[in-house]
């Protein structure tokens, strides 16, 4: 007898307002404390990919070789928005590409790559050594641009009028 009146005591416990009150309680703070952790990870992830870009930064984007406080003339640095060149070699998925300041740049072709010549897609094997071109896209931390838009160009781009004027 005395065992059932315990449990009768104990089915009436977990029943109540104040027990189903204080589970939902535990369980919020339980949620509170995923996203507190999920933020913390976001957070030294987007750190360290900072301080990794800080670091790597020349390598990556062609800063000033000297560092910014040497300098600060517009020669030493990589356009930003893309590269302008003639493809001088096609391997795989990966081009090389004489930019107007004569040096080779490394190009990553992807599945993705939207490849046009005027309205035409055409693919990465159409593309072929001398073709002059505009390639837009991300840098990887390889160095490399990692390419959205390949545009082929009909003209060299260093005679094309709209080209006069650039770096």
């Amino acid at each position: 007898m005395d065992i059932h009146i315990n449990l009768e005591k104990i089915a009436k416990i977990f029943q109540s307002k104040l027990f189903k009150g204080i589970i939902l309680i535990v369980i919020a703070l339980i949620v509170v404390l995923l996203a507190f952790k999920a933020g913390t990870m976001i957070g030294f992830k987007r750190a360290d990919f900072a301080c990794g870009w800080g670091d790597n930064y020349h390598r990556n984007f062609g800063g000033p070789q000297g560092g910014f406080f040497e300098d600060m003339n517009d020669r030493n640095f990589m356009p930003g928005n893309g590269i302008f060149g003639q493809i001088i070699k096609v391997e795989g998925n990966t081009l090389t590409i004489k930019g107007q300041d004569n040096l080779e740049k490394s190009v990553l072709v992807e599945e993705k790559t939207s490849i046009m010549k005027f309205k035409e897609q055409l693919k990465i094997s159409d593309l072929k050594v001398d073709d002059n071109v505009i390639v837009m896209g991300e840098p990887n931390e390889s160095g490399q641009t990692v390419a959205r838009l390949i545009r082929i160009m009909p003209i060299p781009l260093t005679g094309a009028p709209m080209m006069q004027g650039l770096p």
